[in-house]
């Protein structure tokens, strides 16, 4: 400031104003509306709350020049129009239980901020009342005045953010917000698959239909998952399991993508609380908790879910975009999603998913024609999960002098004949190629196990049941090693004492800011304890909880069981494959390796068929 502005007084300090309705509006609309985007997530969200069985949204340049949304909701009068408009006016609440939050919307800022920012008109129409229509620009509210509309609200806003010009620039491309207004409507769909969706955009060439998603009859499960179809494709519901547990008064609904269908990124991932689409951390973590002993690293899992609670148990007013909440009991939330996701794979069984083995027929295909970039993407999407094969050069090769005394290996080994029942979903073994794949015969087709990656899973997963039931072995340090943290740090870590003592690591108060760790896992073997509980620290101040030792734990045991597991190179006998198949048909996850790789792959009859193009 210099000793000119106009906001310093003669005796140096500043003035206090009270701002205008105008820049109040203007203000707010900066936390509201921060791209087109969250203005087209508001107007749907209140279609929405009137009880809209159809909503249209229309947009032209990315939604900066132009966003209408249509709804066939219950509508508002002339006199309610006004009110609309005005400043924390609102149906959805009386203000008098700010926990009891029912619908998408509660604070009344929405429209009075894009009026502020942008040129709005509403027009609308009440059951028994006439239509009116009114309009804000810039703040300057004009109207309400007769209108013409059948039932309904229309609501239309041009020209986003020309009474701030400002945040034009930050904009990203016309296509960059039209996509991200794609995904909003997505995620609303999502959400509520009985509500029809049409996403069109207006261009230079006319109007052109971006999404369009009928009302899904039936119940909530038979209208997600068509839903769930049309958006995310079919190879995302042919490849989940349903997830449908209730515990501690939370209800976790919806759908979990097995882990052989995993992906590159997390842009799969939809968490709704209540219906109201979020990003949060507690349940983002708890997401990938539940998957982190059947997916390395570097892939994610896909994933529709729902958490229902009692709007009293969840505060959903501690963002301005109210895409974050914050639950009264957070640990039983994280609980519940945790327990129902690695339970509802465990069903699963073997299965994998059917992308493996489309990406294993794709691979047997002689590569005459030239790859389309489609097809590219595909492959480079499949490549993680499906084994890779090789189409051989079916050439005849030169004859070609054997050493003496030297004999040719049989390139495949094939068991007795079987007499296996045909309804196994894995078959009977018929042969082991290169001493690594085994080949069985199912009732309409085969299934190509890698007996190392299958042997590795079962290992593991009688090594979990063996700690599970025997508990995790504890080793008492002879001196225990004393870790100097701030006090803040060692609250914190002392608070979470009792889980990480079930997961073997004991840890005592020392004075101070000291805590002392007195016993380790035994399994760890020699462990940095002031690296571990930093670590730990890292964890619980980001998701609020604490598996790493656990994790730490199943990495051993993964490692153990990869060393104990049958080793590619070794040949089995028949009633050892036949054993392996029966064994996989029954343990949980065995349908991918401990690092999320397909341990089988099925190829239908008629994709063998149509190999050889007999169909």
């Amino acid at each position: 400031m210099t000793l000119h502005d106009p906001r310093i007084t003669g005796a140096g300090r500043p003035v206090i104003r009270q701002l205008d309705e105008a820049a109040i509006n203007r203000i707010a609309a900066g936390e509201v509306v921060e791209r087109p985007a969250s203005a087209v997530k508001e107007l749907v969200e209140n279609a929405l709350d009137a009880g809209a069985r159809r909503i249209a949204v229309d947009y032209s340049a990315g939604g900066k020049v132009l966003i209408r949304v249509t709804d066939d909701g219950c509508g508002m009068t002339p006199d309610d129009l006004p009110l609309a408009l005005s400043r924390h006016a609102t149906s959805k609440i009386d203000g008098s239980d700010l926990l009891n939050i029912r619908t998408f919307g509660f604070r009344g800022e929405a429209l009075p901020s894009l009026g502020a920012v942008g040129r709005l008109t509403i027009t609308s129409r009440a059951e028994g009342h006439d239509a009116a229509a009114i309009t804000c620009t810039g703040g300057r509210i004009e109207g309400p005045r007769p209108a013409a509309l059948s039932r309904g609200t229309v609501v239309e806003l041009r020209d986003l953010f020309h009474a701030t010009p400002a945040r034009l620039k930050f904009m990203r491309s016309d296509r960059a917000e039209a996509q991200a207004i794609h995904e909003i409507v997505k995620r609303l769909a999502m959400a509520e698959p009985t509500v029809g969706f049409t996403l069109t955009e207006a261009g230079e060439d006319g109007p052109r239909v971006i999404l369009r998603l009928d009302p899904e009859p039936g119940d909530l499960f038979d209208a997600l998952h068509r839903r769930l179809t049309r958006i995310l494709g079919a190879d995302f519901t042919a490849n989940a399991v349903v997830i449908d547990q209730q515990r501690d008064g939370f209800h976790l609904a919806g759908y979990a993508a097995l882990p052989t269908y995993s992906r590159g990124s997390s842009a799969q991932q939809y968490l709704f609380v209540n219906g109201r689409p979020i990003s949060d951390r507690l349940l983002i973590g708890a997401l990938r908790a539940a998957y982190f002993d059947v997916l390395s690293r570097d892939r994610h899992p896909a994933a529709c879910l729902n958490l229902i609670v009692d709007p009293e148990r969840v505060d959903v007013n501690v963002h301005p975009a109210k895409s974050e909440v914050r639950f009264r009991e957070p640990d039983a939330a994280r609980s519940l999603i945790i327990t129902a996701i690695r339970s509802a794979l465990a069903g699963a069984g073997h299965r994998a998913s059917t992308t493996v083995g489309a990406g294993a027929v794709q691979a047997f295909r002689p590569g005459a024609l030239p790859e389309r970039p489609a097809q590219a993407t595909l492959r480079e999407a499949f490549a993680f999960q499906a084994p890779a094969f090789q189409t051989p050069a079916f050439q005849e090769p030169a004859a070609a002098p054997r050493p003496a005394g030297v004999t040719e290996a049989p390139a495949v080994r094939a068991p007795e004949p079987v007499d296996t029942p045909p309804d196994f979903p894995l078959g009977a073994a018929r042969a082991q190629l290169h001493e690594n794949w085994i080949v069985a015969q199912t009732k309409d087709g085969i299934v190509i196990v890698d007996q190392h990656a299958a042997h590795e899973r079962l290992v593991y997963e009688r090594l979990k049941a063996q700690m599970a039931d025997h508990g995790i072995a504890r080793q008492a340090l002879l001196i225990p090693e004393i870790v100097t943290l701030s006090p803040p740090d060692a609250g914190l870590i002392l608070s979470a004492a009792a889980d990480l003592a079930q997961a073997g690591l004991v840890v005592e108060p020392f004075g101070g800011g000291a805590v002392a760790i007195t016993e380790t896992p035994a399994i760890l073997g020699p462990v940095d304890g002031a690296g571990l509980l930093r670590d730990i620290l890292d964890e619980l101040a980001d998701q609020g909880a604490s598996h790493l030792t656990r994790a730490r734990i199943d990495a051993v045991l993964s490692r153990m069981a990869c060393h104990g597991s049958v080793r590619s190179g070794r040949q089995m006998r028949p009633e050892e494959m036949n054993a392996l198949l029966r064994e996989m048909e029954v343990t949980p996850n065995s349908g991918q390796c401990n690092h999320g790789r397909p341990t089988w792959v099925e190829l239908k009859l008629h994709d063998i068929e149509r190999l050889f193009g007999r169909r």
